[in-house]
């Protein structure tokens, strides 16, 4: 087993910038983390992927709502992954999701096996 903890999430004003940060712990080998991601959910939405950033090979994906603004990261030592927001607008209000796999493709569709609790993140006008 797999246990995601994100932290980070706060209340911010539009434009402004916030990192959350998803630490990995337990069975962490490569081979059931080695995708890492971010869902978001906002109430009363669907759950939307954000980004996904693989270990081996490596490669990363950023959904075209973010792209510019968000960036995904990782710190292969600590076992983390970041996700750091920029030009936050309050359509990026939701709860934030860390997710990891070891098949990239389920990361990608939300399919995959191990999620975190979530972090909330408020854009307020």
């Amino acid at each position: 087993q797999v246990q995601l903890v994100e932290s980070g999430g706060g209340l911010v004003q539009a434009g402004g910038s916030l990192r959350l940060s998803c630490a990995a712990s337990g069975r962490t080998f490569s081979r059931y983390t080695d995708t890492m991601g971010w869902f978001r959910q906002a109430p009363g939405k669907e759950r939307e992927f954000v980004a996904a950033i693989r270990w081996s090979p490596a490669g990363t994906y950023t959904a075209d709502s973010v792209k510019g603004r968000f960036a995904i990261s990782r710190d292969i030592a600590k076992n983390t992954v970041y996700l750091q927001m920029n030009s936050l607008k309050p359509e990026d209000t939701a709860a934030y999701y860390c997710v990891a796999d070891r098949v990239w493709a389920h990361v990608i569709s939300g399919t995959c096996d191990y999620w975190g609790q979530g972090t909330q993140v408020t854009v307020s006008a």
